[in-house]
């Protein structure tokens, strides 16, 4: 497409006044500016001030929009319109571009990757200005569309007898300021050992009123039928699970249990401890697990006391629900994993 003799004029003043790279880069911007505003004409039917019969629109300001090129990021001005919408097509191989690294950075800020390390990313990729934490907040919002459906999906599609729950503490922004937010989870294992995310939630911490509520929020979207929950010994939680999961019995997590074990016991010596715990969970029926776990205490008392009256006090806990095994086995052939971690 032809330069209009505005263009054409405004053209050669600008190369005739800049350096090198300033020139280059203003020359870049009229030659794409110059067909944005010819198709945005053709779509309203009329150039700017014109008074035509087939005029369909009016336009109304326009838009900016940071196009990244050899010579340097150019700022371009996209017309809107008072009725319907106009992207140039000049532009739509870059809107693809856009998209796809909109998908890169979202991919990497959900596994963690930190805002510098995305920017860096996004330069590598060549978008030399790269992108700034608040620019990774915004595009990351677009993962609401993805996260809210799915966090408020019915639950009553198949049963789920056996729910892991945990969570996790985060920094987040709130407002001017950097608090902690607590992140809780729940997982549930079909009869067929398929398991699946329930439901994740972001709180001020894990105290009982938040649990609670939580909870509550899975079984209003059709969560049943829960035979057994496994989780930490957290009191708040226990006592949520007791009063919204009726019937529901409780074990705690060997995952986090065993963890427990560790901070009690030297570190030399946690290899021949946990192996010998473990063997605990090894046992084929409930009555040999509380067996083991009773010679496995007596074994640890004199070299690790800590660890042994740890191992005592939980033995409830633990072997609850018939020691675990018969339930993990899911029914007739499940096998679902420990509490995640």
């Amino acid at each position: 497409m032809a330069l209009s003799q505005s263009a054409l004029n405004e053209l050669l003043e600008a190369i005739g006044a800049g350096d090198g790279t300033d020139t280059l880069r203003e020359a870049m911007r009229l030659v794409l500016q110059e067909p944005i505003e010819a198709e945005a004409s053709q779509v309203i039917g009329a150039a700017r001030y014109e008074r035509t019969d087939e005029r369909t629109t009016h336009r109304n300001g326009s838009r900016s929009r940071l196009l990244s090129t050899k010579a340097g990021d150019v700022e371009l001005h996209i017309p809107k319109l008072r009725v319907g919408s106009f992207f140039p097509a000049l532009l739509e191989p870059r809107r693809r571009i856009d998209r796809a690294l909109w998908a890169v950075i979202m991919e990497a800020y959900v596994h963690g990757v930190s805002t510098r390390k995305v920017d860096d990313l996004v330069i590598a990729l060549g978008i030399e200005h790269g992108v700034s934490k608040s620019e990774v907040s915004r595009i990351c919002r677009d993962l609401d569309a993805v996260v809210g459906p799915f966090r408020e999906r019915r639950l009553d599609h198949t049963g789920f007898p056996y729910v892991f729950l945990d969570a996790t503490y985060v920094k987040a922004h709130e407002g001017a300021s950097v608090v902690s937010k607590a992140i809780v989870i729940a997982i549930g294992v079909t009869r067929h050992g398929e398991r699946e995310v329930l439901g994740l939630a972001v709180g001020d911490s894990e105290d009982g009123a938040f649990w609670s509520a939580f909870l509550r929020s899975l079984r209003s979207r059709g969560l049943s039928g829960v035979r057994l929950v496994t989780s930490d010994a957290h009191e708040g939680l226990k006592g949520a699970i007791a009063k919204v999961l009726l019937g529901a019995a409780w074990q705690r997590c060997k995952v986090h249990f065993l963890r427990n074990v560790l901070s009690r016991i030297p570190k030399g010596s946690a290899e021949m401890v946990l192996a010998a715990v473990r063997t605990i969970f090894a046992q084929p029926d409930a009555a040999s697990a509380r067996a083991q776990l009773d010679e496995v205490a007596d074994k640890l008392t004199p070299r690790f006391p800590a660890a042994a009256e740890l191992l005592a006090d939980a033995r409830e806990d633990l072997l609850a629900a018939g020691h675990g095994m018969a339930q993990l086995r899911l029914a007739e052939q499940g096998r679902p994993q420990p509490c995640p971690a």
